[in-house]
């Protein structure tokens, strides 16, 4: 039925056109997953974010949205900011050190430019500049 010369040519063709075709679909997997874990990445920094602004709006008292300092806090209340604000500088550290790099993709650097975004409004606000040491 099938002779030598026959399935010497079937492997040919597999070898020229099969073993590229699966690294090819190798790669673009890879590249996919990566893609991935790159979004499943910004979504866990992101629902950080939003349960540290859950604590921000348990603590009304605390005025962490006005931009001007709050006066007259009690120890307690300052203790309380500098807690939540120690909080809100693990979880930038965090996404620069998961979202930042000196070679970005497009998506990459607009996840980036989200984390910038909130980075430079807080930074803006007198109560967190007041309160983080500077490096």
């Amino acid at each position: 039925m099938f002779d030598l010369e026959l399935w010497e040519l079937a492997s040919y063709i597999v070898t020229a056109l099969g073993l590229p075709l699966a690294i090819a679909i190798f790669v673009h997997e890879q590249r996919k997953e990566r893609d991935n874990e790159e979004a499943e990445s910004y979504q866990i920094l992101s629902n950080a974010y939003n349960d540290f602004l859950k604590v921000v709006i348990d603590n009304p008292d605390l005025h962490l949205f006005t931009s001007g300092a709050t006066r007259d806090l009690t120890t307690e209340q300052q203790e309380r900011i500098q807690i939540i604000l120690e909080m809100l500088m693990s979880l930038f550290e965090r996404a620069y050190l998961t979202a930042w790099s000196d070679d970005m993709n497009q998506a990459q650097q607009r996840r980036w430019n989200v984390w910038e975004d909130f980075m430079r409004e807080w930074i803006r606000r007198d109560d967190f500049h007041a309160r983080i040491e500077p490096l």
